[in-house]
């Protein structure tokens, strides 16, 4: 099975950018982190942000960790695909090592709000698959968000209250996924990412493949 993969041919493919959104507790960060898992060609963006880390969290690998001095300077030197603030924090995408990966082939995802993706729309079209990923339930998503422990019962009832508008946001988005299951909503997006993959106009390399054909290589 090995030696028939390895003879298939490679066609060069400009990468991706894959949005996932949701309200707090809908299951986003879950759903990114198995896509990551099982995927090695796919990358997280590590966004910058200015909030206090969490316990658990490492720099470099879940965000960079700034002070909001030093984000907002970074805005000024125009550092960002998109940034926002959200409950009293700054949160970025930046440029650079998202292009690089893009122009290598790679695809980078994004967890980011219906804002950042706005903004990203503004600057990548083309490039851009946006999800939003939406709960079953309203009295569902206070249950998971309680049950997450990460946040005091005031941040829950300020998430709650925001959830509403966040999901108000859902026709900007390419496709919607109802997480009843995180097994079965990972493997929707798997489905999404693989289409988008085979997207004409993201392999670069159809033209000289073609060639090749048309020579009776």
């Amino acid at each position: 099975m090995s030696g028939t993969s390895s003879s298939l041919p490679h066609i060069s493919r400009r990468g991706l950018m894959l949005v996932l959104s949701s309200p707090s507790g809908a299951g986003k960060s879950s759903i990114s982190r198995q896509l990551l898992a099982g995927d090695d060609d796919l990358y997280l963006s590590v966004s910058a942000t200015s909030r206090k880390r969490r316990p658990g969290e490492v720099e470099g690998v879940d965000y960079s960790f700034v002070s909001t001095e030093e984000f907002q300077l970074m805005i000024n030197q125009n550092s960002f695909y998109e940034y926002a603030k959200v409950f009293d924090h700054y949160y970025g995408t930046p440029k650079a090592p998202v292009e690089q990966k893009i122009a290598e082939g790679k695809d980078v995802l994004f967890d980011i709000d219906w804002q950042g993706t706005q903004q990203m729309k503004a600057h990548a079209r083309d490039d851009l698959v946006s999800i939003f990923i939406l709960p079953p339930s309203i009295p569902e998503l206070e249950k998971r968000l309680n049950k997450r422990g990460q946040d005091s019962a005031e941040v829950v009832a300020r998430r709650m209250s925001k959830a509403s508008d966040e999901m108000s946001h859902y026709p900007e988005y390419d496709y919607i996924i109802i997480n009843h299951d995180l097994a079965k909503s990972v493997a929707s997006v798997q489905a999404i990412l693989s289409a988008e993959r085979l997207k004409r106009e993201r392999q670069t390399g159809l033209t000289a493949f073609m060639k090749s054909l048309r020579d009776g290589h």
